[in-house]
């Protein structure tokens, strides 16, 4: 069964591979769960069983109008555990999916989860406030949407090569990896793509990060330059000081791709301790 069926009956697209305990990839804007690739197949042959899962208006997954809020995506993820009967699971989530993890910990008491894992996350939060003045400003936001309304393609072939921190003389992934991500974005609604926006970039989870009592992994990029790492891994590592953080230095946000040996090695050894 590739298809569970979440409480307001929209169809999410789920992987399952492997056997042993579950670990649950939970993938970024504007992606779905192939991002996950290079992790998922090490995940396996290290002996783990892998459910990853389209996030609804993304990828393989129904195309609603609503429901881009997370409450709604963390029902969905109860959902996927619930369907595929998962207990004792690690949940990782990779930027905007970090929001999930939260939130179902605080929304659904951690249920089935006996640890997590925020890989370039926006947890606690991305926008610039008072309380997180190094978020990113409020009007980055509007002209991401802006922009997306304007010419979606367009907007994901200049905003992609950021995200792996492609530059003239710096190419951390090849050609064809950008060009599959830029495939990954236009498989997605227009009308989740900018919901979501708001939903990362607005959504303050301070109030979900106390409801994670179990060991945490943090990973981050210093170069981020999409999720800035002062408002959010670093932030999240003063929050949860009893969790492993790990800085990959000069890494950009794309760290899945980027550096994936390296995750893979850190993944792997927080399972396991």
């Amino acid at each position: 069964m590739t298809r569970v069926t979440t409480s307001d009956d929209v169809e999410l697209y789920v992987k399952d591979w492997g056997q042993g305990r579950p670990v649950v990839l939970i993938h970024g804007w504007p992606l779905n769960a192939d991002a996950w690739e290079e992790q998922a197949q090490a995940l396996v042959e290290a002996g783990y069983r892998v459910v990853s899962y389209d996030r609804r208006g993304f990828g393989r997954s129904a195309q609603p109008a609503a429901g881009y809020d997370y409450d709604t995506l963390a029902d969905d993820m109860a959902a996927v555990m619930n369907a595929r009967g998962l207990t004792d699971a690690a949940l990782v989530g990779f930027s905007m999916g970090g929001g999930e993890v939260a939130r179902y910990m605080s929304r659904h008491g951690g249920r089935g989860v006996s640890r997590v894992a925020f890989i370039s996350s926006v947890v606690p939060g991305v926008v610039q406030s008072d309380a997180n003045p190094d978020g990113a400003p409020g009007a980055v936001l509007d002209e991401m949407k802006a922009g997306i309304r304007a010419d979606r393609p367009a907007f994901f072939r200049d905003f992609i090569p950021g995200f792996y921190g492609m530059g003239w003389v710096k190419k951390p992934v090849s050609q064809a990896v950008v060009d599959w991500t830029w495939g990954m974005a236009m498989m997605a609604s227009p009308i989740a793509t900018i919901a979501c926006v708001d939903a990362f970039g607005r959504t303050d989870f301070t109030g979900d990060v106390g409801a994670i009592g179990c060991p945490a992994l943090i990973v981050h990029g210093t170069a981020d330059q999409n999720v800035p790492i002062k408002a959010t891994g670093a932030r999240l590592a003063g929050m949860l000081p009893q969790a492993t953080y790990r800085e990959y230095d000069g890494a950009p946000h794309g760290i899945p791709a980027t550096h994936a040996q390296d995750l893979n090695r850190d993944l792997l050894e927080f399972l396991r301790a």
